[in-house]
């Protein structure tokens, strides 16, 4: 399955590990040319028309992210991509690059999968989820695979790893833009900050962010790293510095504006409904320890009962 990859990833393994250990502002590394030239061309023509995603929100409208986890259905193109990420010398060779052994796939690909980013979308700087939500496998690294044969950082869309998710210098964050066969490789940490600006396409060309999102877990990590289980954190972009006092609001201030009160409310609604599903969770949990904790008392009075009646 290694013949997959463009040849030289397989033959600068060591280079890549280097880069790998000391990039900044976190541990990453950003690959020109990831997979074989040929294979990327396939899984640009087999990328998946956006309606055949989840691309609705919460009301039932089309909206404009679309995600599809079920990748081995998409073609067979995508099948081989499927059987690379489960390839056990696959697995071996990003541990060598990463330092992180005994990686493991995820078949059901939670949260990745093919994603695509129409204009006026835009991705808030977050940490990711750090456990599997259904194996409790600890999520170790984040593979971003690019697949849009043409991109301008003046587009926007340029994935961003930050140092803190408020930074906004050279020196605090890199800058990869989103272009076909290049892949970006980094550490999910609870300081792996990292996220998009909004997208702004030339009008009437149908251009989209395309990308392939592989998220690699393990059984255990180091223990100062180890944080209690939590879903995705996202930092909400304040309001632009130019909005200050005096300031006459121009139309795209205003549209600006209503956009991130917008997006506040939602994550307030996001959170209020992610805390009700965790106290029917904890409520559950409790009830079984005050089961268990009610048979546990009890057990010397039923263990004489059944005894006697012997």
């Amino acid at each position: 399955m290694l013949s997959l990859l463009h040849p030289d990833v397989r033959s600068h393994i060591e280079d890549l590990a280097r880069q790998f250990s000391t990039a900044q502002p976190f541990r990453h590394v950003a690959i020109e040319q990831f997979l074989d030239p040929q294979f990327c061309q396939e899984l640009i023509t087999q990328f998946p028309p956006f309606e055949a995603g989840d691309a609705r929100n919460e009301r039932g409208e089309l909206a404009g992210k679309s995600v599809i986890g079920d990748i081995a259905r998409l073609g067979s193109a995508y099948g081989r991509f499927d059987r690379l990420m489960r390839d056990g010398e696959f697995l071996s060779m990003i541990g060598r690059i990463t330092g992180i052994p005994s990686l493991l796939y995820d078949e059901e690909y939670v949260g990745g999968g093919t994603h695509e980013n129409r204009d006026g979308q835009e991705l808030d700087s977050h940490v990711d989820f750090n456990f599997h939500p259904r194996l409790g496998w600890h999520r170790r690294l984040n593979l971003i695979v690019f697949l849009n044969p043409q991109w301008e950082e003046a587009w926007g869309g340029c994935l961003e790893l930050l140092r803190e998710p408020s930074a906004d210098s050279d020196d605090t964050r890199r800058v990869v833009a989103p272009l076909a066969n290049r892949a970006v490789i980094f550490e999910t940490t609870e300081s792996s900050w990292h996220g998009f600006r909004v997208i702004r396409t030339p009008p009437g060309r149908g251009i989209s962010r395309k990308s392939l999102a592989v998220y690699f877990y393990g059984h255990d990590r180091p223990a100062a790293e180890i944080a209690p289980s939590h879903g995705t954190y996202y930092y909400q972009r304040p309001l632009p510095g130019h909005i200050q006092a005096g300031y006459t609001l121009r139309e795209e201030d205003v549209a600006e504006i209503r956009k991130l009160f917008a997006r506040r409310d939602d994550h307030i609604r996001f959170l209020y409904e992610r805390e009700q599903e965790f106290a029917v969770l904890m409520e559950g949990i409790n009830k079984w320890r005050a089961f268990r904790l009610a048979r546990a008392l009890t057990w010397p009075a039923r263990a004489l009962k059944k005894a006697a009646g012997k």
